[in-house]
């Protein structure tokens, strides 16, 4: 687990709002303070589907809904005159991904123990904070899973021209 400081917060936030940079993830939970405090479940009610629709794994294909699906509600009650007064978002990263980063890591996780790659996105009202996380299904002695991650996301954030510190 590592966290990150965020250099530039107008860059950040249009990479994070406005483009497809973090379209690799999924939504578990969000908060945004405003003049109201919004709060989204991630989760997909699969019952809101019919049966048909809730087999085709391209409408359903994850527990979480997908950040770009997610996204644009969140520009609506962001976007305005007045910066939020607080925002936490809690993504995944898309399963299909997370197999590249631990093979390239050359860790073989039997008995799939990793659930996922989580990124916390906190903004205090004057600092954006990111930190990452792994989720698992057990505890783990070897920590390559979680060092796999974290470069993996510090080579992402330099590819997506995100400037950041570490903390």
């Amino acid at each position: 687990m590592k966290a990150y400081r965020i250099s530039d917060l107008k860059n950040f936030m249009n990479k994070l709002l406005l483009s497809d940079s973090f379209d690799y993830f999924l939504l578990e939970e969000g908060t945004i303070v405003t003049s109201n405090v919004f709060q989204i479940d991630g989760h997909v009610q699969k019952d809101f589907y019919t049966k048909e629709e809730q087999e085709d794994r391209t409408i359903c294909p994850y527990d979480f809904s997908l950040w770009k699906d997610i996204r644009p509600f969140c520009v609506q009650i962001i976007k305005g005159k007045r910066t939020p007064l607080s925002f936490k978002f809690v993504l995944l990263l898309l399963p299909e991904h997370m197999g590249r980063i631990l093979a390239g890591g050359d860790f073989h996780d039997q008995g799939n123990q990793v659930k996922s790659f989580t990124l916390t996105v906190r903004y205090d009202g004057s600092n954006i904070t990111l930190v990452t996380g792994l989720s698992t299904t057990s505890f783990l002695m070897d920590k390559t899973p979680e060092q796999l991650w974290d470069s993996a996301f510090a080579r992402f954030m330099d590819k997506k021209q995100i400037s950041w510190e570490e903390i």
